[in-house]
């Protein structure tokens, strides 16, 4: 039940947050902004909730709790959505969206491993409800935003103050959330970490080596912008979200059965693919199948990615280990994201694209080895 009630929480979530999101990018160009800011803000906004992932996720730990720490990020994330309704400048965009990721940051871990507790040994359908579920709030929100902006007219702030609405509604299922947390013997959590699994550590390193590559969805869709023009660019996030949401759950099941590292360097190359794909379209309905390969990569990595951490963590430090893989892939997105907006505006979208797709391809290569070589030798 843990899970269901998580992933409605995040449903609404999602609705809320994905209303903003693939708004985000007009709405900073409207306050005077361009592709270098885009990039600054997208990649600040992984990057400040990160920094405090494996903060948050060792508090998990150390305190034995993990209820409290969630529902404090969705409330956090909620409070400074309002206030970003009330931007004037792009500089308050910056600050307003660094700050709602903190609630990000503080929740994410904490709820992994409560989803990990709550299904401990069919994780990969736990994430893969619960990406699935999160998806589908995101699917619902970009919708909502198309609708609300081109069929009821409403203005972004308008839209963004909703969006805050209906964030702190999804705070109501922690009424029936239940505590998860296994009370063991156990040292202090980042000493455990120096003595964590080899395989965990390899893959920390390749997921990180990924997360540089795995640019920020802004710059997808503002190509799509560029492209389709004002008005239709969001049917291409819709698309996005719809496969997104269709693959999350087959994709965590298939990966219990036949091993995360498969799924994952098969994710991991389709995104390689897409990102490349990007690099050279510039026909409109070539964009329709590239966003569909964009989501059905995001549902083969991103919830499988979370399970194969928890696969490889021992219990007293798995919101640890959860919180060190968030605030190893989120740190580079800020440098991720600036080297993103430099490339396009001082080349072109094709160069961006490329480091995009060269970069995710040597990541697929380097985790099909270290599966082969690690579970060869079990």
């Amino acid at each position: 039940m843990n899970v269901i009630l998580l992933s409605v929480v995040s449903f609404l979530n999602d609705v809320s947050s994905e209303m903003i999101l693939p708004l985000l990018p007009v709405f900073i160009l409207s306050l005077g902004g361009d592709e270098i800011v885009i990039g600054l803000v997208s990649g600040s906004m992984g990057f400040v909730s990160s920094t405090i992932k494996a903060l948050f996720g060792f508090l998990s730990d150390r305190l034995r709790v993990r209820k409290p720490i969630v529902f404090s990020g969705y409330l956090s994330s909620a409070f400074f959505k309002f206030l970003l309704s009330l931007s004037r400048v792009w500089q308050h965009v910056l600050v307003f969206t660094s700050l709602e990721r903190i609630g990000k940051g503080i929740r994410t871990a904490p709820r992994d491993a409560m989803i990990s507790e709550s299904i401990p040994k069919e994780k990969g359908r736990g994430f893969g409800i619960h990406r699935a579920m999160d998806t589908s709030g995101a699917l619902l929100g970009a919708i909502l935003a198309f609708l609300l902006i081109y069929e009821f007219d409403l203005s972004i702030r308008e839209i963004l103050l909703l969006a805050a609405l209906i964030s702190f509604l999804s705070l109501i299922p922690f009424i029936w959330i239940k505590e998860t947390y296994q009370k063991v013997q156990m040292k202090r959590a980042f000493n455990e970490m120096g003595h964590i699994d080899k395989r965990l550590k390899i893959f920390l390193v390749i997921a990180t080596v990924f997360s540089m590559s795995n640019i920020s969805y802004m710059f997808f869709l503002k190509r799509s912008e560029e492209i389709f023009g004002p008005k239709f660019y969001l049917v291409t996030y819709i698309v996005f979200n719809v496969f997104y949401a269709i693959f999350s759950y087959p994709s965590g099941v298939l990966s219990d059965r036949i091993g995360r590292w498969k799924v994952l360097s098969a994710g991991y190359l389709l995104f390689a693919i897409t990102s490349m794909g990007f690099s050279f379209v510039n026909i409109g309905w070539v964009l329709i199948p590239l966003f569909s390969l964009y989501g059905i990569s995001f549902a083969l990595f991103d919830g499988n990615q979370r399970a194969f951490v928890s696969d490889l963590s021992e219990p007293k430090i798995r919101a640890t280990a959860l919180g060190v893989f968030h605030t190893l892939i989120g740190v580079t997105s800020l440098p991720a994201g600036i080297i993103a907006g430099y490339l396009w505006r001082s080349f072109s979208y094709s160069f961006t694209f490329l480091y995009s797709g060269l970069l995710a391809m040597v990541s697929s290569i380097l985790l099909i080895f270290y599966g082969l070589k690690a579970y060869r030798s079990n």
